[in-house]
């Protein structure tokens, strides 16, 4: 019987296994791209507040309002790009404590789980032997961290 369970065993860990490498590579390949949109939203940012400020100075002192309103946008533009880099840096972070699990052989993957089957199930259509009218149709869950 102990014969028969070892090849289970050992499919399980191999899917396992095969499972940590994938996501290893998901993680890394994530952050990758990552590193590179923080790379180009530090210029942007900088870019934009200087423009900001340099438009506001000068619309300031020639009294020209609504360029000083250019400047003011610029400047929240640049905010918000601050944002979203320091929102991507928290990211980064998130992704290098699960790339240093897996190295350390501790990860535990918690991302969304997924109801396949009910994703593929095409939606019934009540017929006229049902007792309420009613269209059944599957909910799909989609986690955008996960793709």
């Amino acid at each position: 019987m102990s014969e028969l369970k070892r090849p289970v065993v050992e499919q399980i860990k191999d899917i396992m296994d095969e499972n940590t490498i994938d996501d290893l590579k998901s993680l890394m390949t994530r952050r990758h791209y990552l590193n590179r949109c923080n790379v180009f939203l530090i210029y942007f940012f900088h870019l934009v507040q200087s423009a900001g400020i340099l438009t506001t100075t000068i619309a300031t002192g020639y009294n020209y309002t609504y360029l000083i309103w250019v400047g003011v946008g610029l400047n929240v533009l640049a905010s918000l790009l601050n944002v979203y880099e320091k929102t991507n840096s928290n990211l980064l972070k998130t992704y290098l404590k699960d790339i240093d699990s897996i190295k350390n052989g501790k990860f535990t993957d918690e991302g969304g789980v997924e109801k396949v089957e009910e994703a593929h199930t095409p939606a019934r259509l009540a017929t006229a032997s049902d007792t309420t009218n009613v269209v059944v149709k599957p909910t799909i869950t989609v986690n955008p961290i996960a793709s």
